[in-house]
């Protein structure tokens, strides 16, 4: 357990029984940050059942439940390269009815505390994710390295997107070397 701003936080590691129910919470914090006018025209939610449950299977991934006094209040999908120092934050949410509780730091604060030999963290968040922008930037410290477009694409998502600028093909990428 991981205390950060205030807040007692454990991460649980995720069931196979749990992770339905797990991708339907990211999906619905997700569905928060997508522009308005996107969702009419959108067949599968953000991100997709088939993105969710590759990123469950992926090598090294860890599904992680957020719980706060015993409740999950969110979670993360970690992979870590313990070998090479590098993690990623493959997914990470918080409940909506949790937001502006300072979760989402206290979370970020026990994962690397879970992972004290990793020595760079990356994630990725779309450019009109102005929340996660500013949560990763302003409140965990990690820098924009890269951003994809059509002119710059994803080198590791060669079919995402149409490339035609919509906004699975406007990404940045974000890294955060520790100390």
């Amino acid at each position: 357990m991981t205390a950060g701003a205030g807040i007692a936080v454990e991460l649980v590691e995720a069931q196979p029984a749990d992770l339905d129910a797990f991708a339907r919470r990211v999906q619905a914090a997700f569905a928060l940050a997508v522009p308005a006018g996107a969702a009419p025209g959108m067949a599968e939610p953000i991100p997709s059942d088939e993105d969710l449950r590759e990123s469950f299977a992926a090598p090294g991934a860890e599904v992680l439940h957020v719980v706060v006094g015993g409740e999950r209040v969110g979670g993360a999908v970690v992979s870590v390269d313990r070998e090479a120092g590098r993690g990623s934050l493959d997914f990470f949410f918080v409940d909506p009815e949790h937001h502006g509780r300072g979760v989402g730091r206290a979370a970020w604060r026990a994962i690397e505390c879970r992972y004290p030999r990793t020595r760079v963290w990356e994630t990725m968040t779309p450019h009109f994710e102005v929340r996660n922008i500013h949560f990763y930037v302003n409140v965990c410290g990690f820098h924009a390295v890269e951003f994809f477009h059509p002119g710059h694409p994803d080198p590791h998502a060669p079919a995402a997107g149409s490339g035609q600028g919509h906004d699975d093909d406007l990404m940045f990428r974000f890294e955060k070397r520790m100390a």
